[in-house]
């Protein structure tokens, strides 16, 4: 946590304190408790100190884990277990103990603990700035050093993506299997099995993920379809594999397109361009540089080229037709955002590039590295090789 810049953004909150009421899928709550709480629990920002409330069940770990000032458990409040009123009267009391008489609360904050509190004269404000998400977006060396490690989790698992498609055979017209499908072992190469390979490789480098992309053909023209069935010789592939650390819970991010066989010469021209897309707009990235900057930067490229974007063409449906890329961390998108309207880049950010081109009667390209902006530019610190056609 960087907690100077967590007390300087806070510090004018026109409320007395700032609350959470989340589990730690919540990347606001994990953040500011640093508590791994699976079920929700309350942490309370006041007066430059940071105090966590939890059950019984938690409270051992937590007075161990939690990056707070103090940890209490319901039975602090007589309150163990109890109806939904009890509970909110606990609430209340815990803020008040604190010398709390108002709070500011995240935007996605449960409605019902803001309208309890109020109704116990607590005033409740909405952050709508999320200024949580503002502070989490600069790292501190730590936490890029954890997207950093995720990172080589990725590329272990990258690595193992492309090794079965490199390896793959394609089906002929002796085959029992439709012409120009892949196969392993003789049996169909579908996007599920790639992505057992992914995710077995991940957990045993200490990461997890919840879903992966491994979509071929017009599937890959969709650029959040996960992909299903058997790939196919000639076709691009996009594999994009975005793990979290289960130790560090943060997350890492990257994306490669291949194809086994021969690409159409579209495909191949696409690729190129996706790859000169992605160096300018690293190139546009250092402080002071904004989000819209950097997507400028990848557009102009593409729309030169007279392929179609958002920017030039809001409505389209094929071509360049997502933003430039985003922050990461605990979320696996967050702040900032490289797109139309994105904000100034600071030291610490650390933001995916990921240009793309897509057209079902085509297929899909995207190319994905994730980088640091440091004092001076950036630090990419994606290894993996940039490769289109493997095997």
């Amino acid at each position: 946590m960087n907690r100077a810049r967590l007390d300087d953004r806070l510090a004018d909150l026109e409320t007395d304190g700032y609350l959470i009421d989340a589990s730690q899928d919540d990347a606001n709550q994990l953040y500011l408790s640093g508590f791994t709480g699976p079920d929700p629990f309350l942490t309370l920002y006041a007066d430059g100190e940071i105090h966590v409330l939890v059950g019984g069940l938690e409270y051992g770990r937590a007075k161990r884990e939690a990056a707070a000032d103090g940890v209490e458990r319901h039975a602090d409040y007589d309150y163990e277990y109890g109806g939904r009123e009890a509970r909110n009267d606990m609430y209340a009391r815990f803020v008040r103990d604190k010398g709390v008489e108002s709070v500011s609360m995240p935007p996605r904050g449960p409605v019902g603990t803001a309208d309890a509190l109020r109704e116990r004269g607590i005033e409740v404000a909405v952050d709508a700035d999320d200024r949580l998400r503002e502070v989490r977006a600069v790292k501190t060396d730590e936490e890029v050093d954890a997207i950093r490690e995720a990172q080589r989790a990725n590329e272990a698992a990258m690595r193992a993506a492309e090794d079965l498609l490199a390896g793959a055979d394609v089906a002929g017209d002796g085959d029992d299997a439709e012409t120009g499908v892949l196969l392993h072992d003789g049996e169909p190469l579908t996007s599920e099995r790639v992505t057992e390979e992914i995710e077995v490789t991940l957990l045993r480098r200490g990461c997890a993920l919840d879903q992966t992309i491994v979509a071929g053909g017009a599937q890959a023209a969709d650029p959040h379809d996960r992909g299903s069935g058997p790939l196919r010789a000639n076709e691009a592939i996009i594999v994009d594999i975005f793990p979290r650390s289960k130790a560090t819970k943060y997350n890492a991010d990257m994306t490669r397109t291949f194809c086994v066989g021969e690409p159409s010469e579209t495909l191949r021209e696409w690729y190129e361009l996706t790859e000169r897309a992605l160096d300018a707009a690293l190139d546009a990235v250092e402080p002071g540089a904004t989000g819209e900057d950097v997507h400028a930067a990848a557009c102009e490229v593409y729309e030169e080229a007279g392929e179609p974007t958002f920017r030039t063409d809001p409505e389209t449906e094929t071509g360049f037709i997502h933003s430039t890329g985003h922050g990461v961390g605990l979320d696996v998108h967050e702040s900032p955002r490289l797109a139309t309207g994105g904000e100034e880049l600071e030291p610490g950010h650390v933001i995916t590039v990921e240009p793309g081109l897509y057209d079902p009667d085509v297929g899909g390209v995207r190319i994905e590295d994730i980088a640091v902006v440091t004092e001076d530019g950036y630090e990419n610190f994606t290894e993996y090789p940039i490769e289109f056609v493997v095997g």
